[in-house]
């Protein structure tokens, strides 16, 4: 049996249809159906079953397919366990909310080194979904994001939180707000829900990024209003070009950890817990 059979057999549940997934995989048709059988031989079973409706799993690939997704994990894990690490006895590959990255992964990484010092670390700032679906992969360890995803396999637990302040430059009321000088920040579904309710006449505003590092550039630039994260909103406002805009609350942002299953009882993981709980509750 080979990795690409699993990949496969793993995509077509998705799909449900050979000639997506051979679109997807950039493969043939047949080559698809090749893999399959290929599989299906190895397992001793038959793993779907092909109509005009679609392609199923039978009962046998039903049972399968937990062990399929656990197979191409601990297939990616033992690859990056043997790459070089230098003195490092182990190797983590953690993913950071964009947001969070920019302005706090100094303060963690540095006690991640104090607190684990016979690991290596590889650090990818990256947005949720992405994350989700690189741990389920096994390309990450562990990570830090805003928006779990419901997928097979993987644990979350929350961390904290992060909040966001609304600033502008032409005044600190809600009446001093224009919607063609704002800027929308669409951090996670949960905060754009949240911002939509709070300020409905600004859910259509022509400007919007998922970036609080973008939406900091673009008021510094053009000026306007738009919610930053709180110590982003302090150093503008303390520049004196900007103001709190008092009667708009601030949007709390919750923080979780996520990470496969498999490592839910790792010691190891719950020190990473620890830590990022501890530096979150300090700010």
């Amino acid at each position: 049996m080979q990795i690409e059979h699993l990949e496969t057999f793993l995509d077509l549940i998705e799909t449900r249809s050979f000639n997506r997934t051979a679109d997807r995989l950039g493969l043939t048709q047949s080559t698809v159906s090749g893999r399959v059988a290929a599989l299906e031989a190895a397992v001793g079973a038959r793993l779907f079953n092909r109509s005009r409706a679609g392609t199923d799993l039978t009962t046998e690939g039903l049972k399968f397919e937990s062990h399929a997704r656990a197979l191409r994990h601990a297939w990616a894990e033992a690859r990056r366990a043997v790459l070089p690490a230098g003195n490092a006895a182990v190797a983590l590959r953690i993913g950071i909310q964009n947001d969070l990255a920019a302005g706090l992964i100094g303060e963690w990484v540095a006690e991640f080194r104090v607190r684990l010092p016979d690991c290596a670390f590889y650090l990818e700032p990256d947005y949720s979904n992405q994350m989700c679906a690189d741990l389920r992969l096994g390309l990450l360890d562990f990570a830090i994001l805003f928006t779990p995803r419901t997928l097979p396999d993987l644990y979350f637990t929350t961390l904290g939180e992060v909040r966001y302040r609304l600033i502008c430059s032409d005044g600190s009321l809600h009446t001093d707000l224009a919607p063609a000088r704002y800027i929308r920040g669409n951090y996670s579904p949960a905060f754009a829900q949240t911002h939509d309710d709070l300020l409905p006449e600004m859910a259509t505003a022509a400007l919007a990024t998922g970036q609080n590092a973008a939406v900091a550039g673009m008021l510094t630039t053009l000026g306007g209003a738009g919610f930053v994260l709180d110590h982003t909103a302090g150093q503008l406002v303390a520049g004196g070009d900007f103001h709190f805009v008092s009667d708009v609350p601030a949007i709390t942002q919750p923080v979780y950890a996520a990470m496969h299953l498999r490592h839910r009882p790792s010691r190891l993981h719950r020190r990473l817990i620890r830590i990022v709980q501890r530096q979150l509750a300090s700010r």
